[in-house]
């Protein structure tokens, strides 16, 4: 595959050369602030891609964003596709690569799936640097009052380890007070929200100041900032702020940025992506994480009013591997019912939005033409358009029936609002969202969270929007309720402030912020060749 010089891709954008710095041929930094030549003044509209519950290997987003923005640009659509950078964990773990696959890819692959320009890396270091700060401060005197007991914030690893969930650290003499901690995974810390929901440089190191450390010993909360430890989180994300210019093997732009799971976070790219790609091109096709249960409702309702960046078209992406994974083991009619009922709810879910949307139908060679036929009926009788997408196979030709479809829904001048809002009580956010996009009825508190909405140092006293950390592999908080489950309520198992990004995590059902690896990690199977090139990753 012979790729363009990223030089090219920049001038086809009509972005300056003072904006963008080279990351070797096929790669670039862009500074967030870029202004674009093309003039004009108006802003691209957004196309949400989300999908149906997945199954553990998804469902094809990504495959599907990267081939419509292809299959746009054979319509001759100004289109930029926008991606999260693929984090270690699932790359060496059960899913794989997050770069696409066949032909609707961002290139070069190697390079997204194993690090790209540093900015996980990044996240990882400014993370850990509070870390330190934290029990060196304790060493020192504690000067702040800290109590030990309340420190809530963990230590990040791009890498899945369930033996970090829960550690002691400071044994020994001289390393400091010994004490319980905990390790996420980089792309569940508040750090990679905060640099994906920033603004500017200076909103960043704002946001940053704002973590809560925990309390002192009279119960007032302790902040970063008290620590003097936002000016340097915010040196090492320096470069980690500007998005990286990529592109397609048809040599579409790519923006690649930011790395929050939909599960845990938010799951989709950063702010300063999203407003930098609409200055650049007519149409924003973004990738959002999981269903539309995660990622599709987050991105509404957490990510777009920071920008009144809310999509005016989506986009459902939905498989017959998928819709058969609803039902394991069942073969015949009625095989893909429990499917095509998960489908259903998140047609419903987009509606709520305000958003009808595009029905992409992944395809596989060896898809059942009845199966297809049976979908095809399912979206008739929802007056829903389906296409099928064969962006793996044929590239942007593959996915110019999805794009014309897309094109028809933008012509119909929709755009989704949020079904919630910062200024509602947290429990009846998430009740909210459960009924609507969970097909559930209601929500349960543990005895801590119950207690932690009482208590005034628990929480913040503006709780901000909520966000949702379940299981993606159900609608429900249990990733073994597949289907439609009906009837059920959710557990909220803890409240989480993050207090710089500005929301607070609901933790539903046992979710955990720090996955493991699978029986035999994908890890296994990656090596290199003899020039030492990356071989396996996919």
């Amino acid at each position: 595959m012979t790729l363009k010089p990223i030089r090219e891709i920049a001038e086809s954008l009509e972005i300056p050369e003072r904006s963008w710095i080279p990351y070797g041929r096929s790669i670039a930094k862009v500074d967030p602030a870029a202004e674009s030549g093309r003039g004009g003044g108006a802003k691209g509209r957004v196309v949400l891609v989300t999908g149906m519950t997945p199954g553990k290997e998804g469902v094809g987003k990504t495959v599907t964003t990267l081939g419509l923005a292809e299959g746009l640009a054979r319509r001759g659509v100004r289109a930029i596709a926008l991606l999260r950078q693929p984090s270690l964990g699932p790359v060496f773990g059960i899913k794989g690569g997050g770069a696409g696959g066949g032909r609707a890819t961002v290139e070069p692959q190697a390079e997204v799936n194993l690090g790209l320009t540093g900015d996980i890396d990044a996240v990882t270091n400014a993370h850990n640097l509070l870390a330190a700060l934290i029990d060196n401060h304790l060493h020192h005197g504690n000067r702040l009052g800290i109590d030990p007991a309340t420190i809530a914030w963990p230590r990040a690893l791009d890498v899945e380890d369930r033996a970090l969930r829960d550690v002691e650290i400071g044994a020994g003499t001289g390393n400091g007070p010994a004490r319980r901690s905990s390790f996420v995974v980089t792309a569940a810390s508040e750090i990679m929200a905060i640099l994906g929901l920033a603004r500017d440089a200076a909103d960043l190191k704002a946001r940053l100041e704002r973590i809560r450390v925990g309390l002192d010993h009279a119960g007032r909360v302790v902040r970063a900032g008290d620590l003097s430890a936002g000016g340097s989180m915010a040196a090492i994300l320096r470069r980690a702020r500007w998005p990286n210019l990529l592109q397609t093997p048809e040599g579409s732009p790519v923006l690649v940025h930011g790395g929050p799971f939909g599960n845990l976070s938010y799951g989709t790219t950063t702010l300063a992506s999203i407003e930098l790609a609409r200055r650049l091109a007519d149409v924003v096709v973004v990738e959002a994480g999981f269903g539309s249960d995660l990622g599709g409702e987050k991105f509404v309702d957490l990510v777009a009013p920071h920008t009144d960046a809310f999509p005016s078209a989506a986009v459902l992406v939905c498989s017959l591997t998928t819709l058969h994974e609803h039902a394991p083991g069942a073969v015949g009619a009625g095989s893909l019912d429990p499917g095509l009922e998960n489908l259903d709810q998140h047609v419903r879910n987009l509606r709520s939005f305000g958003s009808d949307p595009v029905i992409a139908l992944n395809r596989f060679p060896n898809d059942d033409p009845g199966e297809i036929a049976m979908v095809r009926s399912f979206c008739a009788g929802r007056s829903v358009p389906v296409e099928e997408a064969k962006g793996f196979s044929g590239g942007g030709a593959g996915m110019e029936g999805v794009a014309d479809a897309t094109m028809t829904a933008l012509s119909r001048g929709q755009t989704a609002r949020p079904i919630v809002t910062a200024k509602q009580p947290l429990v009846e956010q998430v009740a909210t969202i459960v009924r609507t996009c969970y097909s559930g009825e209601g929500v349960d508190l543990s005895p801590e969270a119950a207690r932690a909405l009482e208590d005034p140092s628990a929480l913040e006293a503006d709780h901000g929007p909520v966000c949702v950390a379940k299981t993606p592999l159900s609608l429900s908080d249990d990733p073994h309720r597949l289907g439609r489950p009906r009837g059920y309520r959710v557990h909220v198992r803890r409240w989480v402030p993050a207090s710089g990004a500005g929301y607070t995590v609901a933790l539903l059902g046992e979710i955990q912020t720090m996955p493991g690896l699978p029986t035999e990690p994908r890890a296994a199977h990656i090596t290199v060749d003899d020039r030492g090139e990356p071989v396996g990753v996919t």
